[in-house]
């Protein structure tokens, strides 16, 4: 359910489109558009891959995209030209043939997956969407880069849409609806799509004022960027003084890098996707979110979807004891070290409410 805070939010936005889109008559042959979008500003697109404010990625610049707003909820059309790098990702993962395996390669591409995973739903998820505990801003800024180095944009972009997701679950104005437009669009084609490619920053004005999160949304390829360079400078030192670990530069990105990443794109889009169509149902919510312990294991503590939507106040997930969250527990490790704080927990009220349940 949306708080007073976003159903005001909801109208401005409104309001505001109405404004800015005065004048324009609504497609009613469909609900949606949906397909590829035949002009493709290339030039801006290409540019945007580096910079996310270039030229306003060659977006429709009717409205005010300064403020993350939609040209038309309903135009889910995508930019041929976004897809490449994303194609680029996985067809980089049959590398593999030519730079073969080591056991090295494979741990460092394990070790990556968490480490990365963690960042994503511990603070991606559970801070800067949820805002579920406090820390320094020295370490938001360092999760937040590690995060982003998974390559799934940058922390006010990820949460702003997070924050939208939740203020209209399983809607149709929810980006990632598996009920709205099925499978493949919550799993993928959503941030594919132009309409979502800005940041939403009337969703995440708090931490839009923290210049460095802005820089690290903007330039969302650079902590990708640099964590396959030191994989690669790594690899490549190895080869070299450590023969013995048979590894190498190209190797090390091969692993540590591009199948990681995939394997962690997956993996987290499974939220959206799978979370909403398999699993049970302990609360009664108005969307179809689930709880399963499968998505929970490979997510950190993600999986327990049904607990989250019904109160997302927490920074608990699994809200029975042998519900397993990782992500929980490693936030806890860090607040016995002060390193993070006032981690909220599941009230009383909704304790209660499990009372009898599954």
């Amino acid at each position: 359910m949306a708080t007073p805070e976003q159903a005001k939010l909801d109208q401005e936005n409104s309001n505001r489109k109405s404004s800015n889109l005065a004048g324009t008559k609504p497609d009613s042959s469909s609900k949606s558009k949906l397909g590829f979008k035949s002009k493709v500003n290339i030039k801006s697109t290409l540019s945007a891959w580096f910079d996310t404010k270039a030229d306003n990625a060659g977006y429709n610049t009717q409205v005010d995209n300064s403020e993350g707003l939609e040209a038309d909820e309903s135009d889910n059309r995508i930019n041929w030209v976004r897809v490449l790098p994303f194609i680029a990702m996985h067809l980089a993962v049959l590398g593999v043939i030519w730079v073969g395996f080591s056991w090295f390669a494979f741990w460092v591409a394990v070790a990556l997956y968490f480490v990365r995973m963690f960042a994503i739903t511990g603070f991606y998820h559970r801070y800067f969407s949820h805002k579920n505990f406090k820390t320094s801003r020295w370490l938001q800024f360092i999760f937040a880069f590690i995060a982003a180095s998974s390559a799934q944009r940058g922390p006010l972009w990820w949460a702003s849409h997070h924050r939208e997701h939740h203020a209209h679950s399983d809607k149709e104005s929810d980006p990632h609806s598996p009920r709205q437009h099925g499978f493949l669009w919550s799993h993928t084609l959503w941030f594919l799509a132009e309409k979502n490619f800005t940041t939403r920053k009337r969703r995440i004005k708090d931490f839009s004022r923290f210049k460095e999160l802005e820089w690290l949304d903007r330039f969302d390829i650079a902590a990708p960027a640099a964590l396959a360079l030191l994989l690669y400078v790594v690899g490549s030192l190895l080869e070299s003084y450590a023969p013995a670990l048979n590894t190498s530069g190209g190797q090390l990105v091969i692993w540590g890098f591009f199948i990681s990443t995939v394997g962690l794109y997956h993996a987290t889009y499974t939220i959206n996707s799978l979370a909403h169509r398999f699993g049970t149902r302990r609360f009664n919510t108005p969307d179809d979110s689930r709880n399963n312990a499968l998505l929970a294991l490979i997510t950190l503590g993600e999986g327990w979807h049904n607990n989250h939507h019904y109160f997302s106040g927490t920074v608990k997930q699994g809200f029975r004891w042998w519900e397993i969250d990782i992500t929980y527990y490693l936030l806890k490790l860090m607040s016995f070290f002060g390193l993070v704080w006032d981690l909220k927990p599941i009230p009383a009220r909704v304790k209660q409410q499990m009372v009898g349940s599954k």
